[in-house]
C-alpha cells in the first residue's frame, strides 16, 4: 500500500493545482475556447499572496488573514481576466490560444526582472515580513483557523488517553488520541477550500449560465442566432476561471511559502493543466482533479525516492535475480536503472498519448459514458431504487 498510495504531501499538491486545472477546464472545457495564458491567473495569486505577505502592497499589512488574500487575489484576476478576454475573444481557436499565451509570458518576463520582488526575482521569492504561516478558517478568530505550511503549519490533537492520565489500564478500550501533524493539518484545510471552490464551480456549471457556456462550446453561431450574447457569456467564464486559478495559485505559496516565475507564470504551468484535464476529462470539472491524481500518484511511484517501484524492487529483489545476465552483461539491475531511474516523465509522456488516442474521454469521461450518466447522478438513482425497493 506504501508503494501505490500518494504520500499527504503529494495529495496537497494534487488539491491546489487540481483547483488551478479544474479553473482551466472550466473556460476550455466547458467554451472549447483553450487558455494556455492560464498560468498568469495562477502566478498573480501565487506573487499577490507572498507581497502582502512581505509587506510590499501599499493598504494591505503582511499580517492581513490569509483568506481575505485568497479573495483579493481572485478579484484582482477577474479584472485581468476581463483585459485579456476583450482582446483575446475577438478571435477563435488557436489565435486565442496564442493571445492569451502571450499574456502569461509577458508576465513571466516581468515578474522575471521586477527588482522589487528581490535580490534576484529570476530565481524567485520567499515569505520574509511574516512569522506566523498563513491561517485557513474565518478571519480574526483565532479558535476557527488553522495555519498551513511545510514549516509552519499548526498541530492538531483531539481525544485522550484516559489509561495515561488515570493509571488504570482498564480504561486503555475507551482511550483514543488522535495526532495530526503540520502535512495533515494542511491536507485537511486545503482539501477543504478546494472542496468549497468544487462545489461552487459545480453550481455554476448547472445554472443557466454553465448551460448557455455548453451551448456556445457545441454551436456558438447557433447560440448567438437564438439571442445569447456569447461575448458576455465567454467574458463572464473567463472571468470566473480566473478568480478560482488566483486562488489555487494562493494556495499553492500559501503552503509552499515561496514561488518562482518558473513555476507559476510559466506556460508549462498550463501545459500541466492541460495534461490533468485531458487525462481526468474535459468539460468534468472534476475530472481535472483526479486526472492530476493520476498523474502525481504515478510519478511518485516511478520516482527513485519514498515507497515508489524503484526502491521496492532494490529491496524486494534478491542479489541473485539482481545479478542476473539478460542480455549481453546487461543485468537486472542496470535494466531497473535505466528503465526506471529518473524515467517517470518519459512514461507519462507515453501515457499522455495513449489517453489522446485511446481514451479520449478521460477517466471521469468515460467512467460516464459506462454508467449513461454523471456518477453522482447514477449513485443517487440507485440508492432510489434500492429505497423503493424497501418499501415493497
Amino acid at each position: 500500500m506504501a508503494m501505490f498510495l500518494p504520500r499527504v504531501q503529494t495529495m496537497i499538491t494534487v488539491f491546489y493545482f487540481g483547483l488551478f486545472a479544474m479553473s482551466f477546464d472550466f473556460i476550455s472545457g466547458y467554451t472549447g475556447y483553450l487558455s494556455f495564458g492560464h498560468s498568469a491567473f495562477y502566478g498573480l495569486g501565487a506573487y499577490f499572496v507572498i507581497l502582502v505577505a512581505n509587506g510590499k502592497v501599499p493598504l494591505l499589512g503582511s499580517g492581513t488573514p490569509f483568506m481575505m488574500l485568497l479573495l483579493i487575489a481572485g478579484i484582482l484576476a477577474v479584472v485581468m481576466a476581463l483585459v485579456m478576454g476583450s482582446v483575446a475573444f475577438r478571435l477563435t481557436g488557436v489565435y486565442f490560444a496564442m493571445i492569451t499565451l502571450g499574456f502569461a509570458q509577458i508576465l513571466y518576463v516581468f515578474f522575471s526582472n521586477w527588482d522589487y520582488l528581490g535580490s534576484n526575482p529570476r530565481d524567485g521569492i520567499a515569505v520574509l515580513g511574516r512569522q506566523d504561516g498563513f491561517s485557513i478558517g474565518v478571519p480574526y478568530v483565532d479558535s476557527l483557523n488553522m495555519s498551513i505550511g511545510q514549516l509552519q503549519g499548526d498541530t492538531f490533537t483531539w481525544g485522550m488517553d484516559f489509561a495515561a492520565i488515570t493509571g488504570i489500564d482498564a480504561l486503555s478500550p475507551i482511550s483514543h488520541t488522535i495526532a495530526l501533524g503540520p502535512g495533515e493539518v494542511s491536507y485537511y484545510m486545503v482539501g477543504l477550500v478546494v472542496l468549497v471552490c468544487y462545489f461552487m464551480l459545480q453550481r455554476i456549471i448547472h445554472s443557466p449560465f454553465g448551460r448557455a457556456m455548453i451551448a456556445i462550446r457545441e454551436n456558438e453561431e447557433r447560440a448567438r442566432a437564438v439571442g445569447y450574447d456569447t461575448f458576455r457569456l465567454k467574458m463572464g467564464a473567463f472571468a470566473i476561471s480566473g478568480f478560482f486559478g488566483a486562488v489555487a495559485g494562493g494556495l499553492f505559496t500559501g503552503y509552499r511559502t515561496s514561488v518562482a516565475p518558473e513555476n507559476s507564470f510559466y506556460f508549462l504551468t498550463a501545459g500541466d493543466a492541460l495534461l490533468a484535464s485531458i487525462i481526468g476529462g474535459f468539460g468534468t470539472i472534476a475530472g481535472p482533479l483526479f486526472g492530476r491524481l493520476f498523474h502525481e500518484g504515478l510519478h511518485e511511484f516511478l520516482t527513485k525516492e519514498g515507497g515508489g517501484l524503484l526502491p521496492y524492487l532494490r529491496s524486494h529483489l534478491g542479489e541473485g535475480t539482481l545479478n542476473t545476465v539478460i542480455l549481453d552483461g546487461f543485468t537486472v539491475s542496470e535494466a531497473i536503472e535505466v528503465f526506471l531511474n529518473g524515467r517517470a516523465g518519459l512514461y507519462i509522456g507515453l501515457l499522455f498519448v495513449l489517453f489522446v488516442l485511446y481514451v479520449p474521454n478521460g477517466l471521469l469521461g468515460t467512467l460516464r459514458g459506462y454508467l449513461g450518466g454523471t456518477v453522482a447522478g447514477q449513485v443517487a438513482a440507485a440508492v432510489k431504487r434500492r429505497v423503493r425497493g424497501w418499501k415493497l
